[in-house]
């Protein structure tokens, strides 16, 4: 499954927190497993030897989940949405990265695979369609709970795109009214 929709899944998640600086971290969360992508760096042939290794176990689990709880306010709660958005993107991994992506969960204390006969490729029509859907459930959080997956990256932004949904879907006009031209007589 693409990053994107990693981070999406996992902002999903996130949302019973108060606190956007909480949801940014479980989003973090649910994209740390893809720190081990990093060896492409170093060349394909790391980058084949070591993604789905290095991050993708209980060791990148243990570490994602201390510094997310470290520094989020609503703590015991964060620690406990890290683990869900952390272990969501493995179970996605399993399903979505293609077939010959086991995933070493136990290392460094086994190279154990863990893998799915049924593993779809990555670029499948099973994961364009949940993309879709995860996309546009984070863009309909605009409705509800007046914020999108854009909160991650600005405030500013978000509140923009907010707007924009809300005033599309829901009819709201700006608190100050739309400036409308005065009528021609």
């Amino acid at each position: 499954m693409n990053p994107i929709v990693h981070g999406e899944l996992a902002w999903l998640a996130a949302q019973g927190l108060r606190e956007r600086r909480d949801r940014i971290l479980v989003t973090c969360a649910g994209l740390a497993p893809d720190l081990d992508g990093l060896t492409l760096l170093a060349g394909e042939e790391w980058y084949g030897r070591y993604h789905h290794v290095l991050f993708h176990g209980y060791v990148g689990a243990f570490v994602t989940v201390a510094v997310c709880t470290a520094l989020a306010r609503q703590r015991a709660w964060v620690a406990g949405l890290s683990l869900l958005a952390f272990h969501l993107h493995i179970v996605c991994d399993l399903a979505g990265s293609g077939p010959g992506w086991p995933i070493h969960y136990w290392w460094p204390t086994s190279m154990r695979e863990w893998f799915w006969d049924g593993q779809w490729d990555l670029a499948s029509w099973q994961n364009s369609v949940i993309g879709l859907a995860v996309t546009l459930t984070c863009l309909a959080c605009a409705l509800r709970f007046r914020r999108t997956f854009v909160e991650v990256f600005s405030a500013r932004w978000d509140a923009e795109v907010t707007r924009t949904l809300r005033r599309r879907f829901l009819g709201e006009v700006e608190a100050n009214g739309p400036t409308t031209p005065p009528a021609a007589s």
